[in-house]
């Protein structure tokens, strides 16, 4: 559990409607954890300005006339970023546009080798589609697809990462387009193959969006649960992958930590596959919406409860999405485990516990 992360604004990934309530990314993400090896918190963090990143605090890089930040400050950004991120944690991840990994100077590369530098681990994800609408970033024919391939072959062979992943929250692409993912599932062992020769030791893995997986819609999703109308069977698509990850926001679906099942994070998912498990996105807003209102007290404790609910499966890696707050919307707009200019909160106290 090491990771907070750092997500950039992509021109695809700008949600629309309630759908998914997603907001808009693609990402950075610098994870941190209790664990020094795993505990994570994609939060928004330090970013290359050349990347349209964002200071700790949530502020653009540039200013109102747009000049970059000069060396200095980017070096006091990022000093700033990672002290605090080292302080829980071990891990720093970035995700975004697969297309960035073929990019000598792409902000994978710069993720990479900044974390090296730092004494973190990376873990990179490459994402094709916008999750909010099922929209690929690009025509997933083969032309795109030899792009894709080269680049994650290109990177894994540079940076030898011992994570990568490839899709974010693919059963929202199977919800929105079945024949878009089943071109993605194909090509998926393709990539994991190409990676796997090229960096042995590298564990290759996918991401899916775990309350959608459990049929609970209800909430702000704006539809009804129905644990029976689930897509558990799509975690067996991907026997070439060495783990399976989630992404899971439970406040969008329950009103409060102590009515999620203790076993929302295990039971079930032991049921369906047996590979090993990584959570790479978490949160739960600290004020939330009109009518669906929390306080930094409940987002402590459901710091507090999903530490304890995942302890049983051991899982590789463990995130929460926000280090700060960001100038997203709701209800992502207070996930972060600080305010914009907080040193400490309840939440982040319950990040450090042992």
């Amino acid at each position: 559990m090491d990771t907070f992360s750092h997500e950039q604004e992509h021109p695809h990934r700008r949600g629309r409607g309630r759908r998914s309530l997603r907001r808009s990314r693609v990402h950075a993400v610098w994870q941190t954890s209790h664990h020094p090896d795993r505990r994570g918190c994609p939060a928004h963090g330090w970013e290359p300005a050349a990347h349209g990143g964002r200071h700790p605090a949530g502020r653009e890089t540039s200013n109102a006339e747009g000049r970059q930040p000069v060396a200095e400050e980017l070096q006091l950004t990022r000093f700033h970023y990672f002290t605090k991120a080292k302080q829980a944690g071990g891990v720093v991840t970035w995700s975004g546009d697969w297309a960035e990994l073929a990019d000598p100077k792409g902000a994978p590369r710069v993720v990479a080798q900044l974390a090296a530098a730092d004494g973190l681990k990376p873990v990179i994800i490459a994402q094709f589609f916008t999750q909010s609408t099922g929209e690929l970033l690009r025509p997933l024919n083969d032309s795109t697809k030899q792009e894709y391939k080269s680049g994650a072959v290109s990177f894994a062979e540079a940076y030898r990462p011992e994570y990568i992943g490839f899709g974010v929250e693919v059963n929202m692409l199977h919800e929105a387009s079945p024949a878009d993912y089943a071109s993605f599932k194909a090509f998926f062992a393709e990539v994991a193959a190409a990676v796997k020769q090229a960096s042995p030791e590298t564990k290759v893995f996918t991401v899916f969006q775990l309350e959608r997986l459990r049929g609970l819609r209800g909430g702000l999703y704006g539809g009804a649960d129905n644990p029976a109308v689930n897509d558990w069977a799509l975690l067996s698509d991907f026997p070439d992958a060495d783990l399976l990850a989630f992404t899971t926001y439970p406040c969008i679906v329950y009103r409060d930590p102590s009515d999620i099942p203790a076993d929302y994070y295990t039971a079930e998912i032991t049921q369906h596959t047996s590979k090993p498990i990584a959570y790479t996105e978490a949160g739960w807003f600290r004020v939330g919406v009109a009518g669906w209102e929390s306080t930094p007290e409940e987002q402590a404790r459901f710091v507090s409860r999903y530490l304890e609910m995942t302890k049983p499966l051991s899982p590789g890696l463990l995130v929460w999405s926000f280090l700060y707050d960001q100038g997203v919307g709701e209800p992502f707009a207070s996930m972060g485990l600080l305010g914009k200019d907080d040193s400490t909160s309840p939440a982040w106290e319950a990040w450090l516990k042992p």
